[in-house]
């Protein structure tokens, strides 16, 4: 059987057009991505997941709720907006921020090959998430990054059984293009009002 991140949607594959991010790539690439995770073990990154399939969870549900309106993200932000609908905008705005934090840290891994993990997401953390957060939330980030994965076990547990080398290349691509997704997005919330990421 092939390892995860082969069969997995890729954030390269997400269709960005003029009217925006494709929605419903982006959710299935998303929760993908976050499955991937979950062959660390429950517990690992649990602080990050939770929040974000909750968030993906509230934008989920109102784009079934309005497909038709909602199949660019940034439709769906508009459309939300409009019906004054107020849970699914906060929930991108966090959910973005998330992905962007997650991004961050695993860029810092790929370009930083002797930094151990749990140093590139501190520093992702430091300069995405930690103003957001209060002290009481800011320790508990804290004991939860003590629980990342030496980088070797990190790769061997994603790669599962593939080579670094291919795994590695394949990040790239889906970080390379999640990147350009949340600057996006994260420009157009950002610019429009929507919210802070």
């Amino acid at each position: 059987m092939a390892p995860l991140f082969e069969t997995a949607k890729s954030f390269a594959d997400v269709p960005i057009t003029e009217d925006g991010v494709e929605t419903s790539s982006f959710l299935v690439a998303t929760t993908d991505f976050l499955n991937l995770f979950d062959l660390l073990g429950h517990g690992i990154f649990g602080f990050v997941q939770a929040d974000l399939r909750g968030n993906l969870a509230g934008v989920r549900t109102r784009y079934e709720a309005t497909p038709s309106q909602s199949t660019t993200l940034e439709k769906l932000v508009i459309c939300a907006t409009e019906d004054k609908e107020r849970h699914s905008v906060p929930c991108l705005v966090r959910l973005i921020r998330g992905l962007l934090f997650t991004c961050q840290a695993l860029q810092n891994m790929q370009s930083d090959k002797s930094t151990e993990l749990h140093v590139c997401f501190k520093r992702s953390y430091d300069v995405v998430l930690k103003h957001h957060h209060t002290f009481i939330i800011r320790s508990a980030v804290a004991v939860a990054m003590r629980a990342i994965p030496h980088r070797h076990d990190f790769y061997n547990r994603l790669s599962q059984g593939a080579s670094q080398e291919h795994f590695d290349s394949e990040l790239t691509k889906w970080l390379d293009a999640l990147d350009i997704i949340v600057k996006r997005l994260k420009t157009f919330l950002e610019e429009g009002g929507y919210g802070r990421v």
